[in-house]
């Protein structure tokens, strides 16, 4: 305690953030692989499974775009800890009696849990901006990517977790542990975040929710399709074609999955010593398009393999560890970018705005996971996939030469 003490309080208070971050991401990624395999188990198609996460995704896009109006008139401490709190009600709602547990029931526990998981994550990443000085663009790309690879090395883990809770604990047993951890770690930060943490000296309207920067405009479009990308084959078809066609039980497809995004959250946290240039300036629009375009071939050849049959189970498992290698650069580009763009007063509107469309791009990737692969299977979701990465590529296009 005494070495936190001697801390600065912008040190102090990122750790804090990150804390918050990584217990919220811990539980929102064992819920989702909770629902999948559990509903999965109970006889629900994978279209089914999708509808399940559609008010996740629904209720984020709103959230991300009214919650950074919310954030610059209450206060980042208060959205991130109104987060904590709406996932502890979002758990608590499943545990009603198993013949309680409807699709419209879970989907609307969902809903709870997409809308704090978006205000969590809205105000982790906007308050960086304001612990770190304006003039040092290589130190925020530094911490953005700490609290981002971390972040979801977390949510790895917590596929993990919720695979292990649910076969050692069984469903209910295992969102009982995650609620209770939970609302310790929400009582800790409601007496510890600083209580003014980003709140805009000039009130915005709520009119100016929709941001008016033209490079903010293009790097959420770019956003939504970068992420559209992954969860158009991430999401849903993964996992039960993993647990399909290969055999593999809750272990295995929750160990693997828990792995790669492990995996891709080291990938996020040493962004910065990949992309960085030899001279020192953080990356730009240009290294946005040329990572995308590099991202964008890894799909079309897993999705030739699986066609052809050409040692699927090795192409799909090798190709899968490149594509997340190559989407967490991508995604550490984007995560700095947009809060190198975004203005000091009220940073939370244009954080808020861009992680709405990061938002859609997860909805539309969902819904598509779950209907293109029951229908047409899994190499028609990685054919979408790299369409998507390469209107992610030509957006990027319009994005600034110069980080700011």
């Amino acid at each position: 305690m005494s070495s936190l003490a001697k801390l600065s309080p912008e040190i102090r208070q990122y750790m804090l953030v990150t804390g918050n971050y990584w217990a919220f991401t811990l539980t929102d990624g064992a819920l989702r692989m909770l629902v999948v395999l559990y509903f999965h188990g109970l006889g629900y198609s994978p279209l089914e499974i999708a509808m399940l996460f559609i008010f996740y995704e629904v209720f984020g896009v709103v959230t991300n775009l009214i919650g950074g109006w919310l954030g610059a008139h209450l206060g980042l401490n208060k959205t991130m800890n109104i987060g904590l709190f709406m996932q502890v009600v979002s758990l608590a709602m499943l545990l009603v009696p198993t013949s309680l547990l409807t699709i419209p029931w879970v989907m609307t526990a969902q809903a709870v849990s997409g809308i704090a998981k978006d205000l969590n994550k809205m105000s982790a990443k906007s308050s960086i901006k304001l612990l770190v000085p304006s003039d040092a663009q290589g130190q925020l790309y530094k911490w953005i990517a700490i609290l981002t690879g971390s972040k979801n090395a977390l949510k790895g883990a917590g596929f993990f977790l919720g695979g292990v809770l649910l076969s050692l604990l069984e469903f209910k047993g295992a969102v009982l542990l995650m609620a209770s951890t939970l609302l310790v770690v929400w009582i800790f930060s409601m007496m510890s975040l600083k209580k003014d943490l980003g709140k805009a000296q000039n009130k915005p309207k709520f009119t100016e929710i929709f941001s008016k920067s033209r490079a903010i405009n293009y790097l959420s479009a770019a956003r939504m399709f970068l992420f559209g990308s992954r969860d158009v084959w991430f999401v849903v078809a993964l996992p039960v074609y993993l647990a399909n066609t290969f055999g593999w039980d809750h272990w295995y497809v929750g160990g693997f999955l828990a792995l790669w995004i492990i995996a891709y959250g080291f990938v996020q946290g040493i962004a910065p010593k990949i992309t960085v240039s030899k001279n020192g300036h953080p990356p730009d629009g240009r290294d946005a398009l040329r990572w995308a375009i590099a991202l964008s071939a890894i799909p079309a050849l897993i999705a030739l393999s699986l066609t052809y049959q050409w040692q699927p189970q090795i192409t799909l498992l090798v190709g899968l560890l490149i594509f997340g290698a190559l989407f967490a650069i991508n995604s550490s580009l984007h995560s700095y970018l947009i809060v190198s763009y975004a203005g000091d007063d009220g940073v939370s509107l244009d954080v808020g705005f861009y992680y709405m469309a990061n938002a859609m791009g997860r909805l539309i990737g969902t819904i598509l996971s779950g209907w293109l692969f029951q229908d047409y299977g899994l190499e028609v979701c990685l054919w979408v996939s790299s369409t998507f990465i390469v209107l992610t590529a030509l957006i990027s296009l319009g994005l600034p030469k110069q980080s700011q």
